[in-house]
């Protein structure tokens, strides 16, 4: 048995267009670093990343190693992003401290459980709870829902994370990424 993700937001050949949005934006603002845990959600950004000599993606074991590679990367000349999960970001919490501590460029874009269609119930408490605990933890949070405004959230979000220093999550919701479903 196998999930797949399920959106309506999917081009015509069945690839969503707002990854390409997204990576579009991250070269614009010329990120270096993109750590991540493995996730359907980014997978076609992942792959984005991967394709691309000037960005190095970081595989990593757990989404709190990102918060610290990315200060890191700042100390040393380079932006970056951290891609996760809505379930990552709760190992993340103490780390957030590092965002408001040493005040370097944070942003995240996190693709969402736990909401729209979802058939996981351990994915809904830390869904529900994503945008509070990222706002508790200091970190200004934008929301995407349709694919037609990502270009223009993940924009407003990296300049206020790259120019006005201040933390921000994208919250990419699970109506945009798709439910995931069970298929044979």
């Amino acid at each position: 048995m196998h999930t797949r993700n399920a959106s309506s937001d999917e081009a015509a050949d069945g690839i969503a267009s707002w990854p390409e949005d997204i990576f579009s934006v991250l070269q614009r603002f010329d990120v270096r670093q993109v750590p991540y845990v493995p996730d359907a959600g980014h997978s076609q950004l992942i792959e984005r990343v991967l394709g691309e000599p000037s960005m190095r993606a970081v595989p990593l074991t757990t989404e709190e190693e990102g918060i610290a590679l990315l200060a890191g990367a700042w100390a040393g000349g380079q932006r970056g992003v951290l891609l996760m999960q809505s379930s990552g970001v709760g190992n993340c919490v103490n780390m957030f401290s590092l965002t408001q501590i040493f005040r370097f460029p944070f942003l995240t874009l996190v693709t969402m459980r736990g909401e729209w269609g979802e058939f996981n119930p351990w994915q809904v408490p830390m869904g529900s709870a994503t945008a509070g605990v990222l706002e508790l933890a200091g970190i200004k949070v934008l929301r995407a829902s349709h694919g037609s405004e990502v270009r223009e959230v993940v924009e407003a979000g990296a300049g206020q994370a790259y120019n006005a220093c201040t933390p921000t999550a994208v919250l990419l919701s699970q109506r945009l990424i798709g439910a995931k479903v069970f298929t044979k």
